[in-house]
């Protein structure tokens, strides 16, 4: 060959190399974007409600609680209403939502199902039990941690269950592991239903309310533990983004590409359902944030799980931290129950993107 033939090939290489650098910048300041709506929308949900509060004013007290900044002009109540009520009601919301768009999104991978969701293993009517029990059997006898305990319990004992009839049945694949799930949320959920029917109807509005879902009862003392589910869980879904690359192309080229496909499974599953469990205990049954956040992320920046999972994380945090404002803000003073209109927006989203990405829609 020539030496004039031999020269295109660094060309071309320099160009791909160009093109990644390229793509890495944009998904950075597309990250970034991101990061800056979630901090916006998190100041809009606490600025707005039935007392406005101007932004400027809720940094200035935000700012000041945390000891970066001197006490300004406002009133006892604006303090309280920001700092108390609201300001923990956003981080929460931003916390679960990452987690199930985090967890929709790795389900997605593992079991190679575009509808997998956080609800798919029966974790959801498994804290949905425990939080039934909660409210309408044992009182709150640990204080206000009383039902986000039972309701972990409950998610703790569905992944049990899950696992054990895995297990009895010899169920290995993805398939068997869904239906196993499945079978197992809807026999909890009947459960839940029963205990609601032979209870006080007066008391029982109290544990349908909790699961439609919500985030009116988050408190500063009670944020660790999603928290820290999120850091911890999250973080091994991070870790292992290249793992659920390969997962996504079937169980036998994972395989030859070195992965232990059925182990690996297994461990994504059991660290969705302490993560679903969480975000479940302490904001109830949210829909559809798990299963559309991964869908839109995908359309946006392609199927790389290195970028989707944060890109997913920061789309759910926003997406749920925005919902819950239109909850509070529809029919003032009430708050509109979030898994409600999560469920209506999200459908209506999916619907709209389905009709013009019909590679979404599986065709």
């Amino acid at each position: 060959m020539t030496e004039a033939g031999q020269r295109p090939a660094p060309r071309r290489s320099h160009g791909r190399r160009v093109a990644a650098e390229r793509g890495r910048a944009g998904f950075a300041l597309l990250m970034g974007a991101m990061v800056l709506l979630l901090l916006a929308a998190m100041t809009l949900a606490i600025a707005v409600g039935g007392v406005s509060i101007a932004p400027a004013t809720v940094w200035a007290i935000l700012l000041h609680r945390l000891g970066l900044g001197e006490a300004g002009h406002w009133t006892t109540g604006q303090d309280a209403i920001v700092w108390l009520v609201r300001a923990p009601r956003a981080v929460l919301g931003a916390a679960v939502g990452a987690s199930l768009a985090l967890v929709g999104a790795a389900l997605q991978s593992v079991t190679r199902n575009t509808l997998a969701d956080p609800h798919l293993l029966g974790v959801s009517s498994g804290a949905a039990l425990g939080a039934i029990v909660a409210l309408l059997q044992t009182g709150l006898i640990f204080g206000l941690l009383t039902v986000p305990l039972f309701a972990f319990a409950g998610a703790l004992g569905a992944m049990a269950l899950v696992l054990a009839v895995t297990h009895l049945t010899g169920a290995q694949s993805a398939g068997r592991l869904i239906l196993s799930g499945v079978a197992i949320g809807f026999v909890l959920g009947a459960f839940g239903n029963l205990v609601i029917f032979l209870s006080d109807p007066r008391a029982a509005s109290t544990a349908i309310f909790w699961m439609l879902g919500g985030l009116g009862l988050a408190q500063w003392s009670q944020l660790p533990y999603p928290l820290a589910a999120l850091a911890g869980c999250g973080g091994y879904l991070l870790l292992r983004a290249k793992g659920l690359n390969a997962a996504t192309l079937g169980d036998e080229t994972a395989t030859t590409l070195g992965l232990q496909i059925r182990r690996f499974r297994f461990t994504i599953f059991i660290v969705c359902a302490l993560l679903t469990g969480t975000a479940v205990a302490f904001s109830g049954i949210i829909a559809f944030v798990g299963l559309m956040s991964p869908h839109i992320v995908r359309l946006c920046i392609g199927g790389d799980y290195r970028r989707v999972l944060p890109a997913s994380a920061l789309f759910g945090a926003i997406f749920l931290v925005l919902s819950d404002v239109a909850a509070r803000c529809i029919m003032p003073p009430q708050d509109i129950p979030l898994g409600v209109l999560t469920s209506f927006v999200g459908g209506i989203v999916f619907i709209l993107l389905m009709a013009r990405n019909r590679r979404l829609a599986g065709d």
